[in-house]
Order: C-alpha cells, then sequence, then structure tokens
C-alpha cells in the first residue's frame, strides 16, 4: 500500500503545521518553566545598594580624608577609559554629568557607568558601522542590492548603534518612571496618615517605603534612599532635589515642590498631600478612561489579521476538505 496523500488547507499541509505548532507550544512551556523557577529577589541587588549609599554618606559626614578614598570603590577599567577619552580631547563634565542623572533615572546607581556610556556611544559605531561597512562594500553578499539601499544599510547600521545606549536607557527609563508613577497616590496616602500620626519627615519616608517596597520596589527604592538622605544631609532641601533629579515624573517634582514649600512656609503637610494624593487618582483614572476609549480602535488590526482568518477557517475548512476529497475520489 502506499502512502496517503498529505492533507492540504489553503495550501498548506496540516501535518507540517501541526508540528511546527507543537513545536512552538513546547518552547513556549519551557521558557515559562524556566523563568518560574528562576525568580530572584528584586530587593537583595537594591539593599546592597542602599547600604552602599548610607555607607557612603557616613563617610562624608564622619570619616577622615583617608578613611574616605579607601571607602570610595574604584573600578581600573573605568579608569583607563576615562583615561583614554580625555587623552582624545571627547570627554566632557557636562556630559559625563548628563549621562549619570539618566543612569540614576533608569535606576543604576553606579556613575562610573556614565563613562561606558560616552565610550559605547564612540565604539559601537566603528564597531558595527565599520563591520557593516566591511560586509557590504567588502563582499558580494549583497551585490544585487542598489547603491541607495546598501548606503542606507549602512547609514542605518551607524546611526542605531551610536542611538543603542540612550534607547536602552530611555526605555529603562520610561519603564521606571511608569513603575513609580503608578504608586505614587498610594504612596501619598500613606504619608498623610505618617503625617497625622506625627511621624518626622525622614521616618515617614521610611515607613512608607517599607510598606510599598514589595508592591512598587522602584518607588520603595527612590522612597528608601531620600529617607538616608533626609538622615544624614545637612540640607533637607538637598535630598528632596535628589529625588526630583532621579525621577523623571513631573508629579513627583510636584510633591517635592510641596514638601519643600511646607519645610520653608511650615504649612501643613497633611492638606497639600491630600490634595496631590486626589490629583494624582484623578489624573490616573482619565488615563485609563483614555486607553479604554482607545482600545476599540487598537483592536481593529488583529482583529483583521488573526480573529477573522481563524474564524473563517474553522467556518470553511470542514467545507474545503470535503470539496477537496470529493474532486480528488471524482478524479479518480
Amino acid at each position: 500500500m502506499g502512502m496517503g496523500r498529505p492533507t492540504m488547507l489553503l495550501g498548506v499541509d496540516v501535518m507540517w503545521a501541526a508540528t511546527i505548532l507543537t513545536a512552538i507550544a513546547t518552547f513556549a512551556v519551557m521558557l515559562a518553566l524556566y523563568a518560574a523557577l528562576t525568580v530572584r529577589d528584586p530587593m537583595a541587588k537594591r539593599v546592597k545598594s542602599l547600604n552602599e549609599r548610607r555607607e557612603q554618606l557616613k563617610a562624608g559626614i564622619t570619616a577622615s580624608t583617608k578613611r574616605r578614598a579607601k571607602l570610595v570603590q574604584r573600578n581600573d577599567t573605568t579608569d583607563r577609559i576615562r583615561t583614554l577619552l580625555q587623552s582624545m580631547k571627547v570627554l566632557q563634565d557636562s556630559q559625563v554629568k548628563q549621562a549619570q542623572i539618566k543612569l540614576m533615572q533608569a535606576g543604576i546607581r553606579s556613575k562610573e557607568w556614565a563613562v561606558a556610556v560616552i565610550f559605547g556611544r564612540m565604539v559601537l559605531p566603528i564597531v558595527i558601522g565599520g563591520g557593516m561597512a566591511l560586509w557590504v562594500y567588502g563582499t558580494d553578499y549583497f551585490a544585487e542590492w542598489s547603491t541607495l539601499k546598501r548606503y542606507g544599510l549602512v547609514a542605518g547600521s551607524l546611526i542605531l548603534s551610536y542611538k543603542a545606549p540612550d534607547i536602552f536607557l530611555k526605555n529603562k527609563i520610561g519603564k521606571r518612571s511608569d513603575a513609580i508613577r503608578k504608586g505614587l497616590p498610594d504612596a501619598l496616602d500613606l504619608l498623610v496618615i505618617c503625617a497625622e500620626a506625627g511621624l518626622t519627615v525622614d521616618a515617614a519616608f521610611h515607613r512608607v517605603a517599607k510598606e510599598l517596597g514589595r508592591g512598587y520596589p522602584e518607588l520603595g527604592d527612590e522612597f528608601t534612599l531620600t529617607a538616608i538622605e533626609l538622615g544624614f544631609l545637612t540640607d533637607r532641601r538637598t535630598a528632596f532635589d535628589n529625588l526630583a533629579m532621579r525621577v523623571d515624573l513631573e508629579a513627583v517634582k510636584g510633591v517635592v515642590t510641596t514638601m519643600i514649600q511646607t519645610e520653608k512656609y511650615g504649612t501643613p503637610l497633611a492638606s497639600a498631600l491630600r490634595v496631590l494624593s486626589a490629583e494624582f487618582r484623578n489624573e490616573r483614572m482619565m488615563r485609563a478612561e483614555e486607553k479604554a476609549a482607545r482600545l476599540p480602535a487598537i483592536m481593529t488590526v488583529p482583529l483583521i489579521l488573526f480573529i477573522l482568518p481563524v474564524l473563517f477557517v474553522v467556518i470553511l475548512g470542514p467545507a474545503a476538505c470535503s470539496i477537496s476529497d470529493t474532486m480528488s475520489s471524482g478524479a479518480m
């Protein structure tokens, strides 16, 4: 007996498609199991960085000059990169300061990475862009492409490789800012409760960070660091300014402005924070309503591309298979 004819549906072998889909489903299950079994505690790294910041503040206040120099960690690789960039006259203090601010907004506490970001902007175009230029113009792999396409590929590689560190940092800053924005109204409510209970500002920040550390770890991290700076810095306004600088959100800047005004003029802190909390909750509700209003327009394209074809296959598939079997049996 010969092998049967493969079942075709819309010109596609059903067994081949089922095999591919089964492989994809198996890979997805294995990836989900790996992600579930390798969960790490997100607070361990944050607690370590906060302890390092506490030790730096202690060293800046109580330690001698020699002890302070010992507590500052040195990175030999970063020093070599810094020396190389300074010798090439491409390292400016303003660039380093701006890169350090972006790193803090992205949740990266080490200031030494600012030099690595600037170094990446210089090296990545040479490595990736130069490699792509050699591949395009030095080999015959893209010989069939037009001159404009090859130039566009090389130019795009150069631009993307130069912007890659900034795109990475911008992505991390956006995700972190969104996470902080979600927990800010709850944090303000807890600050109101702590202020009405008679806690000091630094104790209130520390208590709120402890309560929200699991639910909103990014916000808990920032509040804990602010509480540490409030306890060690001589000027409390500096701690609030640092919080506004570390978080790229207008809402946090508004909270910082309110805290500074209450410290300066002695206005009631609880009433001001209660008004801000209500405003942020209304803003969050309006943002959710806006997303819900955009949902029908966003779902139109997936509905047309993915849901309707599957529906047509389910409805018309049996009829198509029946017609195909009838025609094949009539032709024999």
